[in-house]
This record gives structure tokens, C-alpha cells and sequence, in this order.
């Protein structure tokens, strides 16, 4: 199985570590973010692994020369500019997409017990073009599907504002934050390239242009998920209290 990891931005929040150092070595109970991310992966199958980078980008490459993993490990450079989380899936196209299989896309940033194998199984049974890990968890900004699991729009819960523009959910549609995991397929990484977003653009940008198109942009929910965003100071210090298992987090 194939999976993106995204390790190019500037970790601004990390500063004054990401001064001289790239976000994604940031240690995390002495274990570089990435690594844990690539482990974790690994772990639950996945062998074809694309990193891309920009900030300190060599520090990520001699990292990655330094250690073998047992699996094939691949760098998408975007040391010329920054081009946000869809604009990097484009950017490594032609590396990610060499076959018709989906790859799933994690932050590296992101520490969890997310069902990484489950959700690239769940996303194959339902033939979707992409598959978006969410969980009820607290968030200022939510996903909203309907009934059926479709995405319909995105609310910013802090400005009370939606999109797509005109766009409000009904009492059947559900409100689920996004893990910064998800699944999207070959195909639609694809037809990236003539989205009119242009080389730089959000990932939820183009989902939710693609479900206003009809494409089959669905969700997993995972209740029992437990996941630091490990990008801030703050959270590094719970972090740790994670993987030492004071907090229920089996899978970690």
C-alpha cells in the first residue's frame, strides 16, 4: 500500500526550533515526528511511502538516507515554493499515482490511534474517490456530510461561516472534524491538474469543488480515535503522556 506523508511545511508554531531545523524532526520523546509517522505506517502495511519537502528540506533527506526502514521511501521536492496540502499531492503525481491504487495522505504532524489499514480497506470496499478520517472530537472547524456519508460542506464554527457560499447543513447532516488522514485515489489526484485551483490550494479546497461536482467524497468515522496535533508546544508535553499510556491510546 502507498502512502503521502506531509512534511514540507514551516512548523512556525515549533519556532525557535523550526529556525534551523525542518518541523518534521521535531523530537517527540526523542523520536523525530516523522519517524514515528513512517513507522506507524509501516506497521499497519504500508511499504511505498512518498515524503515531501521544503523548509530545511536537506536535514529531511540525509534523516531519510541515514536509516532504512525496509521500505521504499520517496521525496517529492518542493524546495521552490510551499504549495499547501492539494497542491503537494500534484506536485508528486507522477510518483504517487505510477498505478491505479489509492494512496492515503497523514500529516506529519499528527500522532494517533487512527485505523490507518481499516480506513484504505473502507475506502476500497466503497469504490469512493476519496475517503476522509473524522471523529466527533473538539474542533473550531468541521466537515458536514449527509446522511448517506457524502461530503456537502465545511463550517468554521469560531466565524460561523460555511462554504460552499449559500451553503447551510440541514438536521440530517452530521458535523465531523477532520484527522488530517484520508484516502484518495489515483484517478482524482489526476484530474488535479485541471481544477483551476491552481499549483497552490488546499486539499479540502478541491473535495469540496469535487462533491459539488458529484464526485463520491465520503467519510469514516472513527469513535474511538485519539489524536494530538504535535505541531505546538503545548501539545508536545501531552504527547508524551500518549505514548507512555496515560492516555487510551492502544494502537500507539
Amino acid at each position: 500500500m502507498k502512502a503521502f506523508i506531509l512534511a514540507a511545511g514551516l512548523g512556525t508554531r515549533l519556532r525557535p526550533w523550526t529556525l534551523s531545523h525542518p518541523k518534521a524532526l521535531v523530537p517527540v520523546e526523542g523520536v523525530p515526528m516523522l519517524q514515528r509517522v513512517i513507522e506507524r505506517l509501516i506497521a499497519e502495511g504500508f511499504n511505498n511511502i512518498t515524503v515531501n519537502v521544503h523548509h530545511f528540506a536537506e536535514q529531511i533527506e540525509e534523516f531519510l538516507a541515514r536509516h532504512d526502514f525496509n521500505a521504499e521511501i520517496l521525496v517529492s521536492d518542493e524546495r521552490e515554493s510551499l504549495l499547501d496540502t492539494g497542491g503537494a499531492l500534484l506536485k508528486a503525481a507522477s510518483m504517487i499515482c505510477a498505478d491505479d491504487e489509492p494512496v492515503l495522505v497523514h500529516n506529519v504532524d499528527i500522532l494517533s490511534n487512527a485505523p490507518l489499514r481499516a480506513l484504505m480497506a473502507e475506502h476500497k470496499r466503497q469504490g469512493a474517490a476519496a475517503t476522509l478520517l473524522t471523529s466527533g472530537r473538539d474542533s473550531s472547524r468541521r466537515l458536514v456530510f449527509d446522511s448517506e456519508g457524502f461530503l456537502k460542506g465545511w463550517h468554521n464554527l469560531s466565524l460561523d461561516t460555511w462554504r460552499p457560499e449559500g451553503f447551510l447543513a440541514t438536521e440530517s447532516m452530521t458535523q465531523e472534524a477532520f484527522s488530517g488522514i484520508h484516502v484518495i485515489s489515483a484517478a482524482l489526484v489526476t484530474e488535479m491538474a485541471a481544477c483551476g485551483l491552481g499549483e497552490k490550494f488546499s486539499i479540502i479546497d478541491y473535495y469540496l469543488l469535487k462533491a459539488g461536482e458529484g464526485k463520491d467524497i465520503r467519510h469514516m468515522k472513527a469513535p474511538d480515535l485519539t489524536l494530538l496535533d504535535i505541531g505546538k508546544p503545548d501539545t508536545l508535553a501531552q504527547s508524551a503522556a500518549l505514548l507512555r499510556g496515560r492516555l487510551n491510546s492502544p494502537a500507539l
